[in-house]
């Protein structure tokens, strides 16, 4: 049973599915606390946000009808601050899934032992660091386990967005500057909200791209732009 939920997390591509209505909820929700940490010349600097998934498991004709767990997030991203004046972002997706921010606790859990994965996850204690792949089976194998790392040239701008590196923070803001590691730990802590505080333009991306498109375009000029939007930085947090 365990192997099968495990495989059904993998195999899906549309986790956060809306009016999937489970028959019945035997799916415990979790809230856990993303955290990164970065080295700069003059110390330490870090973040992070606490992110809840909400889990059920429903049927549906994509599966024949046979059981599988949906999984929808509440959260935003995780924001550092640097010595440079400048912020680092870890979204809530990665750069190949944009549902990432609900695969954390399941890839990073031991696979369980008995007739309740999905409550086994709760057990899951103390600070996780996040290896830089991973190494689940399927067709996550060898993934980048990161979260999208951003920036912006302007925060008042969104298309000024660019993408880093994270194994060359330095080329983005800096000698000195890397990614010392990314963790993860469930909590009972609320969801963080406040990142409409520093990204004030957010609402009025929920049904646009940052670069003011209404879709992705293939011939796109700022693509990274092109291809992300509010729910890359805060799902059910904005007003």
């Amino acid at each position: 049973m365990a192997r099968i939920i495990r495989a059904t997390w993998l195999a899906l591509t549309a986790l956060m599915l809306s009016g999937c209505a489970a028959e019945e909820d035997k799916a415990p929700d979790y809230r856990y606390r993303l955290t990164v940490e970065v080295e700069t010349p003059q110390g330490l600097r870090s973040g992070s946000s606490v992110i809840e998934v909400q889990q059920s498991i429903g049927r549906t004709t994509m599966s024949g009808f046979g059981e599988q767990v949906f999984l929808r997030i509440r959260g935003e991203a995780v924001a550092v601050d640097l010595p440079d004046g400048r912020t680092l972002y870890a979204l809530l997706r990665s750069s190949g899934d944009v549902e990432w921010a609900a695969r954390v606790i399941p890839f990073l859990s031991p696979d369980a032992n008995d007739d309740n994965p999905l409550d086994d996850l709760l057990l899951l204690e103390g600070e996780k660091e996040l290896p830089r792949t991973w190494s689940k089976p399927g067709p996550f194998d060898n993934r980048s386990a990161y979260p999208m790392i951003v920036t912006f040239g302007d925060e008042a701008e969104p298309a000024s967005v660019a993408q880093v590196n994270p194994d060359n923070l330095a080329a983005s803001f800096g000698e000195g500057v890397t990614l010392k590691r990314v963790t993860a730990e469930i909590t009972d802590d609320p969801v963080t909200i406040g990142i409409q505080t520093r990204l004030e333009w957010l609402p009025n991306y929920y049904d646009k791209m940052l670069d003011g498109r209404s879709i992705r375009h293939i011939d796109a000029e700022n693509r990274l732009a092109n291809n992300l939007s509010q729910n890359s930085f805060a799902v059910g947090t904005i007003n």
